[in-house]
């Protein structure tokens, strides 16, 4: 049981033990945190058995619809750690809630039907205070699903359940740049549905995985137009990663739109603006790239992220999931923003970034440059599929051997160092295509190229998993093949639950033999892990020359 003193949470890679947190979250979320999350998807899934009934009978609500997102996001890995402001968010789900069954009963009425009266999170009204919603918690957590279906089951709800929130993150970035989709919303509201039913089977359970996963192509499509369709396509770009000498803020995070807006108003005001993590992508889009004060990309992946800020001369500004536990040297000029929170920690939530700017002019900035260093980032499918005739003839004519996707998220749980040695042992007549922030392990090494094709192609975000497809689907196109015939291996690094939904877009796609690490989700059960080996052949990463030498003998 989850309360106040103890949790049990083990929706990322880092969980304790590889088996869950059950004291103190390893991420730094602590039980009442890890209690109201539990109940913010329990109350959530309440919202969504109303809206998707509405959904049925033609009705539908914006408002509904995002805050469902929203609130799935909110629970993600390294989100919101504020327990006042996740009780805020259960409150809200409450009176969401009640806005989704009156349209309900509206549209089933105008229908000549007699409306359903229904019951489990449907019926969830939350307690006065905070440790009365936790109490509540008690009953809605993971291990009251196992005690009811066995770990399997429980398992195979929590693999759907994380790859929404994946899909969720993925899908309010796209709303925020005005990218929208009745079709995806309702496809939220039906698979939490879904997930109230009292005896679901293991075949039901993997189907709705799979559905799980096209519902987040659908997304990432969504995402992908927002991206270009608001700053245009990636291009190759050189990206500074030492400082300039002036003042700074360092803006991590995945969000392009809190990052334009904090770039119009720093404009002229003699600050630098860099990019942490997961922003780095946003150096190869043409509308953030005008910016001249966009002075490059400062330290790495978002674990890091302690270290790096203690050293940071300047504000720092974090858009959605990463941040991690602050230390007392950075707190008082660090900020969040979007569903971003920290317990002390001062929030923007109207992208008013003065607060923002003026701790910048505050602090001293870097004192000096740095050598001048540099990295290339900005192939996305666009830029890719452009010299496709390059690419095909280099394979035809075997001086390229192979393709290694080697990408996902980072993570400080010991073992990452897999993808360092894997990318450094990849044969010279082989190029690596890399996404997310664990690029970070070996995306300043120097690779070197193949007739001019740059033997390290740089993707972008964990959502470019996009392009990265449609790079596949266009190369198979091209030899007139299957995915799984091309000479290409997907060698994958997870941490949180959006990694969750690109596996389950892959699965969905047929995407087979897929190496994943650097450890198998402890909500993967053996019987469980056993069907997706058996179906897919998905596999846990070994030693870096070994799984190299397999793939390339798979595919000779």
């Amino acid at each position: 049981m989850t309360t106040a003193g103890t949790m049990f949470c083990y929706q990322c890679e880092q969980t304790a033990q590889g088996k869950g947190c059950t004291a103190f979250g390893v991420c730094g979320k602590d039980p009442k945190t890890a209690a109201l999350q539990d109940l913010l998807v329990h109350a959530t899934e309440g919202v969504a058995q109303y809206a998707h009934r509405a959904a049925g009978l033609g009705a539908r609500d914006r408002g509904v619809d995002v805050f469902v997102v929203e609130a799935l996001f909110t629970t993600v890995t390294n989100v919101n750690f504020d327990p006042e402001r996740v009780a805020v968010w259960v409150r809200r789900a409450a009176e969401v809630r009640d806005r989704a069954r009156a349209l309900y009963e509206a549209a089933a009425k105008k229908a000549g039907q007699t409306p359903e009266t229904l019951a489990g999170p449907a019926a969830f009204q939350p307690a006065a205070d905070l440790d009365g919603l936790v109490r509540q918690a008690e009953g809605v957590g993971v291990r009251n699903r196992t005690e009811a279906l066995g770990a399997d089951l429980a398992g195979l709800q929590d693999l759907i359940l994380f790859g929404l929130k994946g899909a969720a993150a993925y899908a309010d970035h796209a709303q925020v740049l005005g990218q929208e989709d009745p079709a995806v919303y309702a496809g939220f509201h039906d698979l939490l549905d879904r997930l109230t039913r009292p005896k679901p089977t293991a075949a039901d359970l993997t189907a709705w995985a799979l559905e799980a996963g096209a519902l987040n192509l659908r997304v990432m499509a969504l995402l992908d137009a927002a991206n270009t369709g608001a700053y245009g396509h990636p291009e190759p770009t050189q990206v500074r990663v030492t400082p300039r000498k002036g003042k700074a803020i360092v803006v991590s995070g995945h969000d392009l739109r809190d990052l334009e807006e904090l770039l119009k108003q720093t404009q002229g005001k003699g600050i630098n603006v860099y990019t942490h993590g997961e922003m780095l992508p946003a150096h190869a889009y043409p509308g953030l790239k005008k910016y001249k004060h966009l002075a490059g990309n400062y330290g790495g992946a978002w674990q890091d992220q302690r270290r790096e800020f203690d050293a940071f001369p300047g504000a720092i500004l974090m858009t959605t999931n990463c941040i991690q536990k602050p230390s007392d040297a950075y707190k008082g000029r660090l900020f969040t923003s979007g569903l971003v929170a920290w317990p002390g920690v001062r929030h923007i939530a109207d992208r008013d970034f003065a607060p923002v700017i003026d701790a910048a002019l505050a602090a001293p900035g870097f004192a000096a440059d740095g050598p001048d260093q540099n990295i290339t980032v900005g192939f996305a499918r666009q830029a890719v599929l452009g010299v496709a005739d390059k690419v095909v003839e280099a394979v035809k004519s075997g001086a390229i051997r192979h393709f290694f996707l080697i990408g996902g998220c980072d993570g400080a749980k010991p073992g990452r160092n897999y993808y360092t040695e894997l990318a450094q042992a990849v044969p010279e007549d082989c190029v690596i295509l890399t996404l997310a922030c664990g690029k970070y392990r070996f995306n300043k090494l120097d690779f070197g190229a193949i007739g001019g094709i740059p033997r390290l192609l740089d993707v972008g975000q964990c959502n470019d998993a996009y392009s990265a497809v449609q790079i596949a689907l266009a190369l198979a196109d091209a030899f007139k093949c299957g995915v799984n015939d091309l000479p290409l291996t997907l060698i994958l690094s997870w941490y949180e639950q959006k990694a969750v939904a690109i596996l389950l877009t892959l699965l969905h796609l047929g995407v087979k033999n897929i190496r994943i690490g650097p450890s198998l989700p402890a909500f993967v059960t053996p019987p469980v892990l056993k069907v997706l080996v058996e179906n897919f052949g998905l596999a846990p990463i070994g030693d870096p020359r070994k799984d190299i030498e397999a793939a390339l003998a798979a595919k000779a």
